[in-house]
């Protein structure tokens, strides 16, 4: 019998291994790729939220300056709702100064994107 060869009917033990450890590392890229869709998701639900706040702050100052007509809150409120967001909560400042914050609408798997944004003169 030569060094390299078995014989019939005995099988290698270590056959197929290489396919699970293709399949193995292929979940894991599969699972790695997953983690920075979702990562990916919350950045872009987080700037959403972010921009919506900015914008709601803007018109909120603007209302209270008497720039543009309404309630500052109520304007907020419907800046942020025509962004998909929901106002959380509007402070008028003493100074004609707004703060916003916003979450958005529609949530991430990761958790609830928030914003936060103040509009008026500098403090």
């Amino acid at each position: 019998m030569s060094r390299g060869k078995k014989p019939r009917g005995e099988q290698n033990p270590e056959r197929g291994s290489g396919t699970v450890l293709a399949a193995g590392l292929g979940l894991v890229v599969l699972g790695a790729m997953v983690m920075l869709l979702l990562l990916a998701q919350a950045a872009v639900l987080a700037s959403r939220a972010a921009a919506a706040a900015d914008l709601a702050a803007l018109a909120a100052a603007d209302a209270l300056r008497g720039v543009s007509a309404g309630e500052p809150c109520r304007v907020a409120a419907a800046v942020a709702a025509r962004h998909d967001a929901m106002l959380v909560s509007c402070v008028e400042g003493g100074d004609q100064s707004v703060e916003v914050r916003t979450e958005l609408a529609a949530g991430a798997v990761l958790g609830t994107a928030a914003g936060h944004a103040r509009a008026g003169p500098p403090p």
